[in-house]
């Protein structure tokens, strides 16, 4: 891009590559509030939901490994989200239709987190109980 116009017409010009610049602006997007009109999770930091089922989600290059997630359908407003299950054997402690509470990963600024492709949320509850509980066998699994 050359330098900005300066004719006696130019202010159409300005005004348009001033509106394109401000797109390349880090927090443009916030401003506007795009975040929370996209977010299943609706500007909140939690979530219940429902365990549709249990998938595999391959890690990105240079790592090769099935990342353990779990479509998960959120009950506030029925979007379909993919939640990581963090930690060893947490597969095995959620089950399909189990009630899970979801939250933000916390990677850079709302993106997925690490190696796993377009997983934005993990799983911090199962039935009203701790994961990282279960996963350490502090306590038993509730019967539903």
């Amino acid at each position: 891009m050359g330098s900005k116009a300066s004719g006696i017409n130019a202010a159409m010009k300005l005004k348009k590559r001033r509106k394109e610049s401000r797109k390349l602006y880090k927090w443009y997007g916030k401003k506007l509030g795009l975040k929370v009109k996209s977010d299943p999770l609706e500007g909140s930091s939690q979530a219940k939901g429902i365990v549709l089922e249990k998938v595999q989600r391959e890690a990105k290059q240079p790592n090769s490994a099935m990342r353990k997630c779990a479509r998960v359908q959120l009950v506030k407003n029925g979007k379909q989200i993919t939640a990581f299950l963090p930690g060893d054997g947490a597969t095995k402690l959620v089950d399909e239709h189990d009630e899970v509470v979801v939250e933000c990963i916390g990677g850079k600024m709302g993106r997925s987190k690490g190696d796993i492709p377009g997983v934005r949320w993990q799983v911090i509850k199962v039935n009203d109980q701790s994961l990282n509980a279960l996963r350490r066998g502090k306590i038993e699994k509730a019967r539903k």
